[in-house]
């Protein structure tokens, strides 16, 4: 326990850096913008996408029907406005269900490994495989935003602590498994497209970090590959 004891120290210490960006959302979002009466720039993209008649005319269920997605993944201003950040979501969103249950089509997470989380950081999903098989997930992941980049690379989960709490932002890390410094698998509370992403770690529903928890030990492999759109 003592050794266990001393090994918790030392990772508490450079756990932080791992907080979501915008927890604040979490606790007190910002007041709603008006329902804007112009068409942006993806207009025709957002309305294909959500399944309303692609015109690219802005009408006021348009707007209605942008802003809700708006704010159900936490973008501001969620105005209804069809500007990058809304289109860039909802692309990756298209892009991560195209994936299917082929996640590593490319081979580019190690198959020789044995059990292995994979993060592909271009499409913001993550699996487990053991192999060439896949054992769970795909799942999606929102990861560091830029300048807080989740680091590339093969590494091994190195600690684990179902009740962590990150130790300069004070909020809640559950099912946090460390996996390179502060940066390490987690739930939270705010849709896996919140922009502009964490503070360099893997953030992942509660159900999927749940089971990563149940599948993975301490000496795992995780290899962490691409970038993040926008970093």
């Amino acid at each position: 326990m003592g050794d266990i004891r001393r090994r918790g120290a030392v990772a508490l210490g450079v756990t932080a850096l791992v907080a979501p960006l915008t927890l604040a959302l979490t606790a007190a979002p910002a007041q709603a913008a008006s329902c804007t009466a112009k068409a942006g720039p993806y207009q025709k993209k957002a309305e294909k996408f959500l399944g309303r008649k692609a015109d690219g005319k802005q009408s006021t269920a348009d707007c209605k029907a942008v802003r809700a997605f708006q704010t159900k993944h936490g973008i501001q201003p969620n105005a209804g406005y069809a500007g990058p950040v809304t289109w860039g979501v909802m692309d990756l969103m298209t892009k991560q269900k195209a994936v299917g249950k082929n996640p590593n089509k490319s081979g580019k997470c190690p198959t020789s490994k044995g059990r292995i989380a994979c993060v592909n950081l271009s499409l913001q999903l993550s699996w487990i495989q053991d192999g060439k098989k896949l054992v769970y997930g795909p799942v999606p992941v929102r990861t560091g935003r830029n300048g807080y980049e989740t680091r590339t690379g093969l590494k091994k989960v190195y600690w684990r602590n179902i009740d962590h709490v990150s130790t300069i932002y004070h909020v809640p890390m559950p099912y946090s498994q460390f996996f390179d410094g502060g940066q390490a698998f987690h739930s939270v509370g705010v849709s896996m497209w919140n922009p502009p992403g964490s503070h360099g770690c893997v953030n992942m529903t509660r159900t999927a970090a749940k089971k990563y928890w149940s599948l993975l030990k301490k000496g795992d492999d995780v290899y962490v590959y691409g970038r993040k759109p926008g970093t």
